[in-house]
């Protein structure tokens, strides 16, 4: 009973400061704390079994048997994160082989960035730019854009989700960093972004400096923000909570000061709540990388081959498109994606 007082309480004060846009997304943020089956066009909701045909653990003393495939996935010497492995859609190897046996893919998103992943309000369906993207991988594999399950999983659980097969990839917004390469596996860049703050209009905090003294602000857990406002606090104490879009519930609620994250999701936000807005100028570069488990190797190639397509065509690319239908009202001025970097 007092829970649900409680749950009243914070709607109520949520009508009385944003829009009610802001206001559905927020509510639902606040119980999206865990990795859950999201099932769209009929996917059947259950987890992945663990992966077929995996090896017994080798002897004492032994090389692991997935040994040389991390190796070829993570480079010994991080010099450029985001060089991957060249596109091959030759014959399939025992990642895609999995996928195809399993007849879907298994596909880590959000459903709580607003442009990226979320959840449509119109149909119910999960929606944005990093989705089309997992329906074209799917395509390209299966022959078909539906044949994929969704898994929500929060920021701080990408890594481990990719680790114990609980995903074959992770389309998520996910910075290429030289000490993710080492845990997991990274197609060349979708998209570059930057850390950039975001306010309630009229706040005081004007950048990612000492504007930001004394005021708590608020970085999703395992972000590449959190990491950057820990080394530079700029005299601000830190909340991190799961998901980003927690963040923008704290700063309704009057919790935090301020929210530091990736200017293409802040953008989202800003769209989202009319009373926030981006502040300043993006102070790092982020890389946006489709992310696998670095024995996948092959997939990896076969993702590459398929941004390799994503990409052709110019203005006239599907990238291009998803841009156009996704981000551009938002992030204005992008007029190509990406350039591939490979180290083999």
């Amino acid at each position: 009973m007092a829970g649900a007082r409680t749950k009243n309480r914070t709607k109520k004060r949520l009508r009385m400061r944003a829009g009610p846009t802001a206001v559905a997304a927020a509510v639902c943020a606040l119980a999206a704390t865990a990795a859950f089956v999201l099932p769209t066009g009929g996917a059947p909701a259950q987890g992945p079994p663990a992966r077929a045909g995996a090896p017994a653990a080798p002897a004492p003393g032994a090389p692991a048997p997935e040994a040389a495939a991390r190796e070829a996935a993570a480079p010994q010497q991080c010099t450029d994160p985001e060089a991957s492995l060249r596109p091959s859609g030759g014959t399939d190897g025992p990642a895609v082989q999995r996928i195809k046996a399993r007849g879907r893919l298994i596909a880590g998103v959000d459903q709580n960035s607003y442009r990226w992943g979320y959840r449509n309000p119109a149909d119910g369906e999960l929606s944005g730019f990093d989705i089309d993207l997992v329906r074209a991988v799917a395509k390209d594999i299966l022959g078909d854009p539906g044949k994929v399950t969704y898994l929500a999983i929060p920021t701080s659980r990408r890594i481990s989700a990719l680790q114990t097969g609980k995903v074959d990839i992770i389309a998520r917004t996910m910075t290429i960093t030289c000490d993710r390469v080492r845990q997991v596996a990274f197609s060349t860049a979708y998209f570059e972004s930057g850390q950039q703050v975001m306010v309630p209009k009229g706040s005081p905090v004007t950048a990612f400096d000492d504007s930001l003294k004394g005021k708590k602000v608020c970085t999703s857990e395992g972000s590449t923000a959190e990491i950057k406002v820990r080394e530079e606090p700029h005299g601000s104490s830190l909340l991190t909570v799961p998901n980003q879009l927690d963040c923008l519930v704290r700063l309704q609620l009057g919790e935090v000061d301020a929210i530091v994250n990736d200017r293409a999701l802040g953008a989202g936000q800003a769209a989202q709540d009319p009373s926030v807005q981006l502040v300043g100028k993006p102070f790092t570069t982020e890389p946006y990388g489709v992310a696998m488990n670095l024995a996948d190797t092959d997939l990896v190639r076969r993702v590459n081959k398929v941004l390799e397509d994503y990409r052709g065509g110019g203005a006239a690319s599907l990238w291009m498109k998803a841009y156009e239908k996704w981000l551009a009202a938002d992030l204005k001025g992008i007029t190509a994606p990406p350039a591939p970097k490979y180290r083999d």
